[in-house]
């Protein structure tokens, strides 16, 4: 009316009405026209071309009612379809029958529902620790995982730290750094990684099969020794804390990581390690009860000898432990001369340093001397292209090649024995007198 009396420009009521100036033109006509009648929909009150007869509903209530009586919806549809020649949809039977008031005798299960618990009443009673993965550093700059974790009764994060994967050494580090600060928690709540648990595909090993027990992960047992209970989450919404704590990272830390031009890992760590105390400043919530949970370490421990890679070996003959390429000399002591055919655990320590243990006493080593094949293979002599003998000592490193798709180190062609190898003339006469036989 207000645009008729010239109040108000066409313009102003399509963009009150929410409508195209083409559609309000349109109704504007039908109105001057009809009146308000115009304004209804053409096809108000009319039975829609798509309605299925009234035969075919009659005959799908009399089926539902009489040959399949008891079936449920989803069933019923599939026999209307395959055996009575009726192609309808699911949602199609279940209008008809709700019309009819026929309800489906088998009724879905309702959606499980989720609510929040109440926080823990003390700090250090339960911490959920967890990885997130994410381009902290910006799109296309590789990916970085931050582990951290976060106290259910304030929402305070103890520590975090930037690795370049989701990995053990990652999670001993955070805890280590946690027990050094504040204490030993009571629980931790994680998800079921690998590192947490053994994978139920895995196979067992020997001394498992032997002893009847599965032995825990490295990080199992690091809270085994440190007397913390491990629980592992079922669904992701069961740690919704620490999950919202990564949203809440990836839009607060990832806008700090950029402003302070943060490229590598070190500079993100440095950057994280500034950003948690504001953070837990800002976001942390009273406990219950102020006093705290966590729990001073023993003194017969130490958190270096605890959050450590532990494995068993036992002692060579000439007083030597090896370790993957490391290999250590046992030296004599107060207690024992030899330790040889004894076995002791080598703990392989976060910052790369090896000890070894026997019977809870740590042991004195030292490098020891290399192998006379690897002396053999630094120091041969050989001749060089020009057909100089090159003198004896250490070779140059030679160059790794790598595949052009990967960028990873391209394998070697495999082995294959000559055609005078023994294993080749052994197999030829076999197959000789095999031949001569038949």
């Amino acid at each position: 009316m207000r645009v008729m009396t010239g109040q108000w420009q066409l313009e102003e009521a399509a963009a009150l009405l929410g409508r195209s100036v083409r559609h309000t033109r349109r109704l504007l006509r039908a109105y001057e026209r009809e009146g308000p009648a115009g304004l209804a929909h053409g096809n108000r009150g009319r039975r829609s071309a798509r309605r299925l007869a009234d035969a075919v509903r009659a005959q799908v209530v009399s089926l539902a009612e009489d040959k399949y009586a008891g079936f449920n919806q989803q069933h019923l549809t599939e026999k209307l379809v395959e055996d009575e020649g009726l192609a309808l949809s699911r949602s199609s039977v279940r209008r008809i029958l709700g019309a009819a008031g026929l309800r489906s005798p088998r009724r879905r299960r309702a959606p499980k529902h989720r609510s929040r618990r109440e926080r823990m009443p003390q700090a250090g009673m339960l911490l959920q620790a967890d990885g997130s993965r994410h381009e902290w550093l910006g799109p296309g700059r590789g990916y970085l995982t931050l582990v951290g974790g976060i106290d259910d009764a304030t929402g305070t994060v103890p520590w975090a730290v930037f690795r370049a994967q989701e990995d053990a050494a990652g999670y001993m580090l955070w805890l280590r750094q946690v027990v050094q600060t504040q204490g030993v928690p009571q629980a931790l709540y994680v998800d079921r990684h690998g590192i947490f648990q053994r994978r139920p595909t895995q196979k067992p090993t020997l001394d498992e099969d032997l002893t009847g027990a599965l032995l825990p992960t490295q990080f199992g047992r690091v809270v085994a020794e440190l007397g913390i209970t491990l629980i592992c989450a079922l669904s992701p919404q069961a740690k919704g804390p620490v999950e919202r704590l990564w949203g809440t990272f990836q839009d607060r830390l990832g806008s700090e990581l950029r402003l302070a031009g943060a490229s590598t890992e070190a500079e993100a760590n440095a950057v994280l390690w500034r950003f948690l105390p504001d953070f837990n400043q800002r976001f942390a919530v009273p406990a219950a009860v102020p006093s705290s949970a966590y729990r001073a370490l023993p003194q017969r421990l130490s958190v270096d000898d605890v959050c450590c890679f532990k494995y068993d070996r036992v002692v060579g003959a000439d007083n030597t432990v090896r370790l993957e390429a490391h290999r250590l000399q046992l030296l004599p002591g107060p207690r024992r001369i030899s330790y040889a055919h004894a076995r002791v655990v080598v703990h392989e320590r976060l910052d790369g340093s090896l000890a070894v243990f026997h019977r809870g006493v740590c042991l004195a080593t030292q490098p020891a001397p290399p192998d006379a094949p690897l002396l053999r293979a630094r120091n041969y002599r050989r001749a060089g292209p020009d057909g100089a003998e090159h003198g004896a000592g250490p070779d140059p490193v030679p160059p790794v090649t790598t595949s052009a798709n990967t960028g990873k180190p391209a394998r070697s062609k495999p082995w294959s024995p000559g055609p005078n190898h023994p294993w080749k003339r052994e197999l030829a006469l076999k197959q000789r007198t095999k031949s001569l036989a038949s």
